[in-house]
């Protein structure tokens, strides 16, 4: 990296002696000045908890206390870098990330006290910051000024944030000061954000997304951020008044469930300019915009930096938008590498090329991914062959336009034709008996796949399996083999903690689950309930297929 390049440490150090609110969450606010002076004294004591040599990490298992910011600033001006745990890991996998990331202090609280308790961390220290020992091992550094350490440059590791870890063990991948506040800095120009802008950061900090297009833009325009320890649908709109949020982000179902709750009169009655996230898709989003009156901007950068996709005025409706500046991205036949052909559509917006239209996001220029701790097969994985493979479904129109349709791991194989999971559920999310929607593949008894859907209907409501069909049918971009075969019923969409929908599980579980499944039999265009014997039956016929071991998941 340039020399002359931004550290989030520079940041941090230039918010002491600017009393404006800063932070604001339930039990109160600081001021810009108190969360620098606040990390400058953490920064202090890690600078005698933790060797000199090197680029020590602290894990952090908090939810979004003003704690998180206060390392996270901390560990900046101290040329350390955070790993954000996630609480609701447990056990051994619990120990693992904390282990795989080099963590010589953990900083956690009282009410996550448990979840370690019959943990082996060897050579980790553990803080808790609800206590009196926490205050009085900081109170010797309470006169602290923010100075930023020697080492620190723009290329000093900040982050260590897990991904998804469906296919394995989740990968931690490195983000430096530099990209983090060039990414702050980026996000400030796109949206225009102000020093009088307050950030409401309602998904987890232990997630990327948070810290990455929530944090980091606040910090790099001077802007408050308010926090909510963690995400609640049902506060959402007492919290953005309260503490006059403009901007938030959103990741996986949170738009979903905010749209879930009671509507009332006044829901248009808000300080929100703009909400800026992934996966709302565009039914939900238009809905949002029409109810709280807040434009929602859908956009696209893989969780470890390698391509970027910018929405921009004209963009169509369903598309992401065109590749960032510098960025050669391509959609491609990941074994062939050719790229895939332009997509077409019907006068309704239907595809009608998925098969030849729809391949692996591909950026084939420079990026600015960092790697993973520790993990060089999976950097090998992404970067093979020179190009970075985002593990992201899109397909592209003949203007450049491009369009998520799901993770690599979420394409479908039915009757010989290749679909996308989010393509399917950008159709079903329209349907009003629905609250959240997830769709995913479950074996066929004989090749390939079929179509299973998690559907969560609106509170109270009962699902309809012949109002659910009539809507199928009254689809003209739902295509001959995209109806679900399994329509599985949940009370509340199954997610992970960053609110993204458990696919792994609900892959998992198929048809043979604990929630009502409808299902349509072959050659059959209506729904009826799955029964015991239907389930003995089914197995029965995948084990005739040989393909009964499929249905362990």
């Amino acid at each position: 990296m340039k020399s002359t390049e931004m550290t989030v440490a520079e940041l941090v150090r230039a918010r002491w002696g600017d009393h404006r609110t800063g932070l604001r969450h339930a039990g109160g606010e600081l001021s810009h000045h108190q969360v620098a002076a606040g990390a400058a004294a953490r920064a202090a004591l890690l600078g005698d908890l933790l060797p000199r040599q090197g680029e020590p990490h602290i894990g952090v298992l908090l939810d979004n206390t003003p704690e998180f910011p206060l390392w996270l600033s901390a560990a900046a001006l101290a040329g350390a870098a955070v790993a954000g745990i996630n609480p609701t890991r447990r056990g051994p996998e619990l120990a693992r990330d904390i282990l795989h990331t080099d963590c010589k202090i953990l900083v956690t609280s009282e009410s996550h006290l448990p979840l370690l308790a019959d943990l082996e961390l060897p050579g980790v220290r553990i803080l808790s910051t609800d206590t009196p020992a926490y205050e009085e091992l900081l109170a010797p550094y309470a006169d602290a000024k923010p100075e930023i350490a020697r080492t620190v440059h723009p290329g000093s590791r900040m982050l260590l944030y897990f991904t998804s870890g469906s296919t394995g063990a989740p990968k931690a991948a490195i983000c430096s000061q530099g990209r983090l506040a060039a990414a702050g800095a980026s996000l400030v120009t796109h949206f225009g954000v102000r020093p009088t802008d307050t950030h409401y950061i309602c998904m987890p900090l232990f997630h990327g997304n948070a810290v990455i297009a929530d944090w980091a833009p606040a910090l790099a325009a001077g802007a408050t951020i308010a926090l909510r320890t963690r995400f609640s649908a049902t506060r959402f709109l007492t919290d953005v008044r309260e503490f006059g949020a403009t901007y938030f982000t959103y990741v996986g179902r949170a738009v979903q469930y905010i749209l879930a709750t009671p509507e009332r009169p006044d829901d248009r009655e808000n300080p929100l300019r703009v909400g800026f996230g992934t996966e709302a898709g565009a039914v939900d989003a238009a809905r949002f915009e029409e109810r709280f009156g807040v434009r929602l901007v859908e956009g696209y950068g893989s969780s470890e930096g390698g391509a970027a996709i910018q929405r921009t005025p004209g963009t169509p409706a369903g598309a992401i938008g065109r590749a960032a500046p510098g960025d050669d991205l391509a959609v491609l036949d990941p074994e062939t590498l050719q790229e895939c052909e332009a997509a077409s559509f019907t006068d309704e917006g239907r595809l009608l090329n998925g098969r030849t239209a729809i391949g692996e996001l591909v950026n084939r220029g420079p990026n600015p991914f960092e790697g993973y701790w520790r993990n060089e097969e999976a950097r090998a994985e992404r970067q093979r062959g020179g190009w970075y493979w985002t593990g992201d479904l899109f397909y592209r129109d003949a203007d450049g336009y491009l369009y998520f349709a799901g993770r690599t791991d979420d394409r479908l194989r039915v009757d010989s034709e290749n679909l996308a999971a989010a393509m399917i559920e950008n159709i079903l999310a329209r349907y009003a008996g629905a609250a959240a929607v997830a769709v995913y593949a479950v074996p066929d008894p004989v090749a390939g796949d079929q179509i299973m859907a998690a559907l969560a209907p609106p509170a109270g409501a009962p699902f309809d399996p012949l109002a659910f069909a009539e809507f199928l049918l009254s689809q003209p971009d739902l295509g001959t083999k995209m109806a679900p075969r399994f329509v599985r019923v949940v009370e509340r969409m199954p997610v992970t903690a960053t609110n993204k929908v458990a696919r792994a599980a609900l892959r998992g579980e198929g048809f043979r689950c604990g929630d009502p499944v409808w299902w349509r039999p072959p050659h059959s265009s209506s729904y009826r309930p799955l029964t015991g014997q239907d389930v003995t039956d089914l197995v029965a016929l995948y084990e005739e297929r040989g393909r009964g071991g499929l249905l362990d998941g």
